[in-house]
């Protein structure tokens, strides 16, 4: 008995190291990939800055946050994260209850068009509310009022932009709480807002926690919307990058405003990190079908319709204007402005291709750089699907989930990171064997692709933890080797996810700005890179080229996601 037990055991021993090197082996890939084309290029950007004769320079922190110009981008973007986070909470929370418990026609539909401007590039957001509360928008045409001089404009979009965000991240948790414990509150009684103030609030916690550092992560580094809306007046940290890199050509400042920007996403990640593991750790859920009804009673029937009235106007209405916009020509209404697409004489000298032409460019770097995505996320995933316990027998948390928890951190951070000095750095790192990138068409999947894994993770992890260990150990047990594990037993039950990440990293891929500005050729341009030339000219052609080129993209991005949301069968979770 003690022979077979020590047996088992050693067996046991065996395995959990075989499972750790088939981990280690899988995180080979994305960290190579993470490796050269993430922390290389931001690195050496980041010495060239801060290295004088091959010495570190450290008194330029000093120098660059005593500037009074900087202090202020700083300031300003601080608070304008804060008050764009505070705002979309205030505005999107009830949106989140409404999907969360009510049962209404048109739900998914409308689901689907919540999301919509999250998957839209920064770059058309911006034009939709230029198109809105710009010069020449319809509230000036109307009222003569313009709003792209002051910081609402700026909110507003970030609002627009993060609405799904926190409907989905919150109202994905409150569809699965069970509704029994605030009725159970309310039987002993408590009043409706009593019960919700101690027994939903507290459930809901780590969700707003978690919706609310995502949403200020993304307005903390808000680069396309910013530098549309806000003119020479409103600065970001990231765009006060581009400038001092693009303009000005003074890498110091720019890599202490990196350094600065990587700092506050550290902690910001590291944070989401911590309310994630809060929420998978101690929340106990129900099937979300069963929680939402059809709304009863006229408070409840007015909730809904008001949110109603809320997404018509602040979602919708900025991106028909779009719509109307580029078919409001010079003689009237007409296709004047798409037809013009097509003629490379339309374009002025800083155009070496038709403009349409960046369609095609960006549907061709998009599905390259989802292709490149898959392979790097899949691998990662699978790499993060742990079987083995959070701590082990003595109570200490085990290295390899440690270094698993790093991996996972290390994955997200080209979403916070300067993608500006990404792109900057492809420019000057990938130039020379045995990566001579520089004129290379793959360059700009390439950096694409870096933002698009984060979104394949974060929708294949969910699935790949939720298969049954046991089927793994069974197909192990026969002989299968790890390949053939996960064709045989993961890849069945992920397909679906995997076509899921495929479609956000598309969708994400098409709307990179920050790195693909400096990276695309003349004669290569993406859509984002287009649309913001002809933004950056006056005259009525360009504004209205600009704007049929935003609603070309809409409409791209757009059916992607209604795609993926036929394809998708579970809509409690996260994106």
């Amino acid at each position: 008995m003690v022979l077979a037990r020590s047996e088992v055991a050693r067996g046991r021993r065996r395995g959990s190291a075989r499972g750790t090197a088939v981990r280690l082996g899988l995180m080979a890939v994305p960290l190579a990939f993470f490796a050269v084309f993430f922390a290389y290029p931001v690195a050496v950007i980041v010495g060239r800055g801060l290295k004088d004769g091959g010495q570190w320079q450290l008194g330029r922190f000093g120098a660059v946050l005593g500037d009074p110009d900087v202090l202020h981008v700083l300031w300003f973007t601080l608070w304008q994260a804060a008050a764009s986070t505070a705002l979309t909470l205030l505005v999107a929370l009830p949106g989140a209850y409404v999907f969360a418990r009510f049962d209404f026609p048109g739900k998914q539909l409308l689901r689907a068009v919540v999301a919509v401007p999250f998957v839209l590039p920064t770059v058309v957001v911006g034009a939709a509310f230029l198109a809105l509360v710009g010069r020449g928008g319809v509230l000036d045409d109307l009222w003569g009022v313009r709003l792209d001089t002051s910081v609402w404009a700026i909110l507003l979009a970030h609002v627009f932009f993060n609405y799904a965000v926190v409907v989905r991240t919150v109202g994905g948790l409150w569809s699965q709480l069970d509704p029994r414990q605030e009725e159970a509150a309310r039987v002993l009684g408590a009043g409706r807002f009593a019960a919700w103030r101690k027994v939903t609030l507290p459930a809901l916690g780590p969700a707003v926690a978690a919706a609310a550092l995502m949403v200020f992560l993304f307005t903390f580094t808000s680069f396309g919307v910013v530098q549309i809306l806000g003119g020479p007046t409103f600065s970001t940290l990231e765009v006060e990058i581009y400038r001092q890199t693009a303009d000005f050509l003074d890498l110091p400042t720019a890599a202490v405003l990196t350094l600065i920007q990587f700092a506050a996403v550290l902690g910001l990640l590291a944070l989401h990190a911590c309310t994630v593991r809060r929420r998978e750790s101690t929340l106990r859920l129900v099937d979300a079908s069963r929680t939402a009804r059809r709304p009863h009673g006229p408070g409840q029937w007015a909730l809904l319709w008001s949110t109603l009235a809320l997404i018509a106007v602040l979602l919708v209405l900025p991106l028909a204007v779009l719509v109307e916009r580029s078919f409001a020509g010079p003689d009237g209404y007409g296709p004047v402005f798409y037809e013009t697409l097509r003629d490379a004489a339309s374009a002025d000298s800083t155009f070496a291709v038709a403009p349409l032409d960046a369609l095609w460019n960006s549907l061709a770097y998009g599905a390259a750089a989802t292709a490149i995505a898959l392979v790097v996320g899949s691998l990662a995933a699978a790499a993060l699907t742990r079987t083995r316990p959070e701590t082990g027998p003595s109570g200490r948390t085990p290295v390899i989930t440690r270094l698993l928890r790093g991996f996972d951190g290390l994955l997200m951070l080209p979403l916070g990171v300067s993608a500006v000095t990404v792109g900057f750095g492809f420019l000057i790192t990938l130039d020379k064997p045995p990566l001579d990138l520089r004129a290379s068409w793959w360059l700009v999947p390439l950096a694409q692709a870096l933002v698009g894994v984060p979104f394949v993770v974060r929708t294949m992890l969910p699935v790949l933890r939720a298969v049954d260990s046991r089927l793994r150990e069974a197909a192990a047990v026969l002989g299968a080797s790890p390949w053939q594990v996960w064709r045989e037993v993961d890849l069945p039950m992920v397909r679906r996810a995997l076509l899921i990440a495929a479609g956000f990293a598309f969708a994400v891929s098409l709307g990179e700005f920050g790195a693909t500005v400096f990276i695309a050729r003349p004669d290569q341009p993406t859509l984002p890179v287009a649309v913001t030339r002809l933004l950056s000219r006056a005259g009525e052609f360009n504004y209205g080229q600009a704007m049929a080129l935003s609603t070309m993209l809409m409409v791209v991005c757009a059916g992607a996601l209604l795609a993926l949301e036929r394809l998708r069968t579970d809509h409690s979770g996260e994106f």
